[in-house]
């Protein structure tokens, strides 16, 4: 325990001589300079901050709902809560983390201008020491002041004045008690507490801060009944939330998790980012979205597959599309179920699987429309998105090594993430246009994914590289298998779900998906991934706000993705790697017993069908049709003096009904139950039944079947 007292003791004493940046405390104007991949400056507003207030233009209540929330103490402590520091550190020593913080006001202000974001005791204790310095340099109010306009109230707000003109339209001077509870609950964390995504958890927050005004006697029992009550009223600022969703603004937020710093300390330490944006794509994606009139929230984004470099990126929403999870319909299947069955060899493209109604315990799935089609081909049931097969291939694979695979290009899941309607999109909270798009790019990349980032390389003031990207390739899938989920995708552009794809002069593969709302025929999300052997485009529609929209996964999002291939050039084809080849299956014993057989070479061509497999996972068994035959099961009785014959005939089998050398009866081309029926006085005592294969008479078989004429007391009658 010494030796632990000796290394905070250091620490402390090294973390006096630290300097206070007095720019990063009052600047109030500041932006990012941001690049595209030709180094040329991103046309977009990238402001971090240009507004100011002055505390004795605010409310009293405003400050006072700053003060009872986040720090009680503030006019009386030096700038540290010493009793609340012991009491976090002893929570946090239990639960083995720095989940408590106990800052105060000041302490936050420290946080957000001087230090970077990690959680750890070294940078808990060099924000003590800047605070009792920053105390000594500053009294109480300017303290505040600062801290109110430098704090993160979320989508891009930094301090209450911006916050104010982004949430309520208005200066923060003329802000309401419910609506500076509303902003002073949220700085917790902005994106929990978010009034525009999370309405119940903002609404919740703001009557606590209340409380908490009330049990400080800030407001009265009167105040409290009456603002509580009320419900939340935002009135959006729609310049800045144009910004929001913006290729800019989605590499800041990546820098900030690169540098571990907020963006307006990136602004402050005049670093620059450099990105992957490609200005020919970006004009494309944007036209793309602009030939759909759409009505809803959208994000789309093109990732270069070879790299993960995002090529560009679009969103418009009221909140960052980036940060929320949405479910992913039907867009999980390559991922999750298809892929891996393909990798693990469990399944050839065209393996057969039995679309039924089933139950698996207290979940009973469906199709689309309740609609079940018998035995289908697993490239059918992708393509056609069919739910039933899907669940199949998935237990097959097993849950945790399927979300083993999706883990691995980027695709998270929580502990509750452990049931069969994984198979169709049914997360707990989901994924986003971005890591859908990226695990997608893994496929077109031979099975290596690779984490897609916007941001090349950062810069400080003098030019000087502070952070390059090193891409980091994880091999997922073995080539062979990439190429065959593809060529199955392939199909689905063509003549499934995404087939409005299909006119396009381009090699390309695709998958829809559509997020049904529960109990009627709403949707809440439609995805369209489609991609070609050089980039992957990511088309998302929806409401982050979960009302219905009117579009789904195989119209607006795949028209928008069409017209965007459309406008670029990309003569990419998919290399079929050396370890696909094609061979001839048996179809009559696909469709027959849906069995995947190899034909024999005395097979004859209208029998077979060419398929591609895996050399690693080729089908054992070669069909012996053609090679010999074997009698039809025939069940036969007498009938008012017929003989009755009933069996299954096969269309490549020619049947004949003979006795006496004298054809009774021929059949041939038809599949199916045949009852055939002969009068008895044409037989004489028997009946051979001939069968042969029509393209290949010499292979041929025959069965006798006799009947008999016995005298019984009254009349003659048949037996067999």
């Amino acid at each position: 325990m010494s030796g632990l007292g000796i290394y905070v003791a250091s620490i402390y004493i090294n973390a006096q001589s630290i300097p206070l940046d007095e720019d990063a405390l009052s600047s109030p104007s500041l932006s990012i300079q941001i690049f595209d991949c030709e180094n040329k400056p991103i046309k977009e507003d990238n402001e971090i901050s240009n507004a100011y207030a002055k505390l004795d233009t605010l409310n009293d209540y405003t400050l006072d709902a700053f003060i009872s929330i986040e720090d009680k103490t503030f006019y009386s402590h030096n700038g540290v809560n010493y009793k609340r520091i012991a009491k976090a550190t002893f929570n946090n020593l239990k639960s083995r983390s720095f989940k408590e913080g106990a800052s105060t006001i000041t302490q936050q202000l420290i946080k957000n201008t001087q230090l970077s974001s990690e959680k750890t005791l070294t940078r808990k204790i060099k924000e003590v020491a800047l605070a009792k310095k920053i105390e000594s340099k500053f009294n109480k109010d300017e303290i505040l002041e600062l801290y109110l306009n430098v704090i993160y109230f979320g989508n891009n707000c930094y301090g209450i004045e911006s916050a104010s003109n982004y949430y309520f339209s208005k200066q923060a001077k003329d802000l309401s008690l419910d609506e500076s509870a509303l902003l002073a609950g949220m700085i917790k964390s902005p994106a929990k507490y978010s009034p525009i995504k999370n309405k119940e958890n903002a609404l919740s927050r703001r009557n606590l801060v209340l409380a908490e005004m009330l049990k400080d006697a800030k407001i009265n029992e009167a105040e409290y009944q009456l603002v509580k009550n009320k419900p939340l009223s935002l009135t959006l600022n729609k310049e800045k939330i144009n910004r929001l969703n913006s290729y800019a603004q989605a590499s800041v937020d990546e820098a900030e998790k690169l540098l571990g710093l907020p963006a307006r300390q990136i602004a402050i330490h005049g670093y620059k980012i450099y990105t992957y944006q490609n200005e020919e794509k970006q004009s494309a994606l944007e036209k793309a979205f602009a030939s759909q009139e759409l009505t809803c929230d959208y994000a789309g984004t093109i990732i270069d597959n070879a790299t993960g470099n995002v090529l560009a990126y679009i969103g418009d929403s009221n909140f960052k599309v980036l940060e929320a999870k949405r479910q992913p319909g039907s867009c999980i299947k390559p991922l999750l179920v298809y892929g891996p069955a393909l990798n693990e060899d469990l399944i050839y493209p065209c393996s057969q699987i039995l679309d039924e109604k089933i139950t698996l315990g207290d979940y009973t799935p469906k199709n689309v429309g309740n609609v079940y089609h018998g035995y289908v081909s697993a490239r059918e049931s992708l393509s056609k998105s069919i739910n039933i097969p899907s669940i199949k291939v998935l237990s097959y694979v097993g849950i945790d090594k399927a979300k083993a695979y999706a883990e691995s290009m980027g695709i998270d899941f929580v502990e509750s993430d452990d049931s069969y309607t994984l198979a169709l999109g049914g997360m707990t909270y989901g994924t986003n246009v971005l890591e859908l798009a990226g695990a997608y790019s893994t496929f077109a990349n031979n099975g290596i994914y690779s984490r897609p980032s916007f941001v090349s390389y950062i810069t400080d003031k003098n030019n000087k590289i502070i952070y390059i990207n090193k891409p980091k390739q994880t091999k997922v899938y073995r080539e062979d298998s990439a190429y065959l989920l593809t060529d199955m995708l392939k199909t689905c552009a063509q003549s499934g779900t995404a087939r409005k794809l299909a006119d396009l002069d381009k090699e390309i593969a695709s998958k829809t998906g559509t997020v049904g709302k529960s109990g009627n025929k709403e949707n809440l999300d439609a995805w369209n991934i489609s991609y070609t052997k050089s980039q992957t485009c990511g088309i998302w529609l929806g409401n982050l706000d979960n009302s219905p929209i009117s579009y789904a996964g195989g119209n607006q999002p795949t028209l928008i993705a069409k017209e965007y291939f459309s406008r670029i050039e990309d003569d990419s084809h998919f290399n079929k790697p050396n370890t696909i080849i094609e061979k001839n299956i048996d179809s009559t014993e696909l469709n027959e017993n849906h069995r995947v057989m190899l034909a024999s070479i005395y097979m004859p061509e209208r029998y077979t069908q060419s398929e591609l497999f895996s050399v690693f996972n080729l089908p054992n068994d070669v069909s012996n049709k053609f090679t010999k035959i074997n009698n039809p099961i025939i069940q036969s009785y007498v009938l008012d003096n017929n003989a009755v014959l009933e069996f299954d005939s096969k269309e490549y089998i020619t049947y004949k009904f003979i006795s006496d050398d004298q054809t009774l009866k021929e059949i041939s081309g038809v599949n199916g139950k045949q009852n055939i029926s002969i009068p008895l006085y044409l037989l004489k005592n028997n009946l051979i039944i001939e069968s042969y294969y029509t393209l290949a008479p010499d292979i041929s078989t025959s069965k006798e079947i006799k009947f008999v004429k016995k005298k019984t007391d009254t009349k003659e009658k048949w037996y067999l």
